[in-house]
């Protein structure tokens, strides 16, 4: 689906026809939820938290603060959309900084899609070196194709349609929506 230039009357009409899919209400409660099952897995292991920007910074920014055990911190960026609303070539714009050689590394990501954004930042950070790859997903899409990639912590599961908020946009607008909202289907 491909939408004219997002503008605020834009945004505000596409937020205004939207179906709601997970209130703000229930997106605390799953990170909550995640945050105590990666503290479970991991308290011991002083993981590289690395964040995909810029996606995950609500998803990281609520969860970082409920992982209370020593941890390093770092993001990311790739790219597929390009404020668009299907996925292309995909693009490195920043890698991590922090060594990932020998480390645990858990990567914090807004949505489980397709999987291929995922599965490449997996691929990369073991050809970097890291001795293991943890994913953490806010919303993983429902799909009848296969993905390459499961992840290994979920917040909630979304339709297979377009969703926004909660740090996934709509061209750019809406990830600061505290809620997740389904793009009107036409």
């Amino acid at each position: 689906m491909t939408l004219e230039k997002m503008t605020p009357d834009l945004a505000r009409k596409i937020l205004a026809e939207a179906d709601l899919i997970c209130s703000a209400e229930k997106s605390v409660l799953a990170v909550r939820r995640v945050a105590s099952e990666i503290t479970a897995q991991l308290a011991n292991a002083n993981p590289l938290v690395l964040a995909v920007m810029g996606g995950a910074v609500v998803f990281t920014g609520q969860l970082l603060p409920q992982l209370v055990f020593p941890l390093d911190f770092d993001y990311l960026q790739v790219s597929r959309y390009r404020d668009d609303t299907t996925g292309g070539q995909l693009s490195w714009v920043v890698e991590p900084k922090s060594a990932v050689a020998g480390r645990c590394v858990l990567v914090v990501d807004d949505i489980l899609d397709e999987g291929i954004t995922l599965t490449e930042i997996r691929q990369r950070l073991f050809a970097l070196g890291a001795a293991e790859v943890l994913t953490a997903v806010f919303a993983d899409k429902q799909s009848d194709c296969s993905k390459p990639i499961t992840a290994d912590f979920v917040g909630i599961t979304v339709p297979d349609c377009y969703v926004f908020g909660f740090g996934m946009d709509i061209k750019g607008a809406w990830r600061n929506l505290p809620a997740v909202y389904a793009l009107k289907r036409e």
